[in-house]
C-alpha cells in the first residue's frame, strides 16, 4: 500500500463504563477513499472525533498525516478536514461570507484565502454569484460549497460523514465524481455512508459493530468472504405475508434468507439438501443465481441477529 495517511493502533475510547471504540486497528493509506460504515451507535462518529483531533483516546495510538497527540490535538486538526452530515453552513449568510467567516477561524491569510477559494470554486463547477444567499442554494449544490469549506486549508486528510444525506441522486453522484478527483490529487478520504451503492466506490471499507472492526477489506473480497458459497434470489410468484415466509419449509438449508426489496436473497447452507428441495421451494418462487450485493454483506455481518 502506498505512504499510509491515518495509522489507529488499539484505539479505545470509553465514556465512564461504557466502551465507544474498543481496540480498533487499521491504516489507511494516502490517496485511498476509505469507507467506514456501520450502525448507528457503533463508534463510526466517535471514531472520526479522535481522528479530527476533537477527542482524546482512552488507550491506543494515532497518526494522522505524520500527526500524533503528542503534537496537540491543534497539530491533528490543521492536518484534516471535516463534512458533517448536517448541512454546516449558515444559510443567511452569502456564499462569501460564509467561506470568508472559515477563513477566519483557520485563520488564513488573505492572499492564500483568495487564491484557494478560487481553485476550489473552479473544483466544483460554482457558476453561481460568490453573492448568492446559501439559503437560495439548490441542496446538491450547498453540499459541494460545505466540501470546499471543508477543504479551504488544505488539509492533506478529509473526512466525510454521510455527506450525500438528503439530496437528489444526481447530486450524489456529481459529488462522488469530486470525491474520485480529491483522491486522485492524493487527498485521503474517509467516508461513512449508509448507501451501498456508494460504499461500492470505496477502496476498502471498514465494517464496524458494538465499538470494533468486525471486517476490513475491498468490496469485491468482503462478499467474497462473508458469501463463499452459492448466493439465490427468491421472487415470490405471489404475494407472501411475513408469518407465511416464517413458515416456509427448508429455510433452515439457508445461513442468510433476508428480504431484498420485494425479493428475497438467500445464501445456501447445504448443496445435497438444497438440490433435494428445491424444486418445492419452485412452487412458491421464480429461483435464480445471484452475486452477492455490499447491502448483504452490511446486514449479514453488522446487523446480524438484530434485524
Amino acid at each position: 500500500m502506498a505512504e499510509q495517511a491515518v495509522i489507529v493502533r488499539d484505539l479505545t475510547v470509553r465514556f465512564g463504563d461504557f466502551t465507544a471504540v474498543d481496540r480498533i486497528s487499521f491504516e489507511v493509506g494516502r490517496g485511498e477513499i476509505f469507507g467506514f460504515l456501520g450502525a448507528n451507535g457503533a463508534g463510526k462518529t466517535t471514531t472520526i472525533r479522535v481522528l479530527c483531533g476533537l477527542l482524546l483516546p482512552s488507550e491506543g495510538f494515532v497518526r494522522v498525516a505524520g500527526t500524533g497527540f503528542e503534537q496537540g490535538d491543534r497539530a491533528i486538526k490543521t492536518k484534516v478536514g471535516y463534512m458533517s452530515q448536517k448541512f454546516t453552513l449558515y444559510n443567511d449568510l452569502t456564499v462569501e461570507e460564509n467561506l470568508s467567516f472559515i477563513a477566519s477561524l483557520r485563520k488564513l491569510g488573505s492572499n492564500f484565502y483568495v487564491e484557494r477559494r478560487k481553485e476550489l470554486l473552479e473544483f466544483i463547477s460554482f457558476d453561481r454569484s460568490l453573492g448568492t444567499p446559501v439559503r437560495d442554494l439548490p441542496g446538491g449544490t450547498k453540499q459541494q460549497v460545505s466540501l470546499a469549506a471543508a477543504l479551504l486549508h488544505d488539509p492533506e486528510v478529509v473526512f466525510l460523514d454521510e455527506p450525500t444525506a438528503g439530496v437528489t441522486p444526481a447530486s450524489r453522484n456529481l459529488f462522488w465524481k469530486l470525491i474520485r478527483k480529491l483522491a486522485a490529487s492524493g487527498k485521503t478520504v474517509f467516508v461513512t455512508t449508509h448507501y451501498m451503492d456508494e460504499a461500492e466506490q470505496c477502496g476498502r471499507i471498514a465494517l464496524m459493530r458494538e465499538g470494533r472492526i468486525i471486517a476490513l477489506d475491498t468490496p469485491e473480497d468482503l462478499k467474497r468472504s462473508v458469501f463463499p458459497g452459492a448466493v439465490f434470489e427468491f421472487d415470490p410468484k405471489t404475494p407472501l405475508s411475513f408469518a407465511e415466509v416464517a413458515a416456509i419449509e427448508h429455510l433452515d438449508l439457508f445461513t442468510f434468507f433476508e428480504p431484498y426489496g420485494l425479493r428475497f436473497h438467500a445464501a445456501i447452507r447445504d448443496g445435497e439438501d438444497w438440490n433435494r428441495a428445491r424444486p418445492e421451494l419452485e412452487c412458491k418462487f421464480n429461483i435464480r443465481r445471484i452475486k452477492p450485493s455490499l447491502e448483504d454483506v452490511f446486514i449479514k455481518t453488522v446487523e446480524g441477529k438484530k434485524r
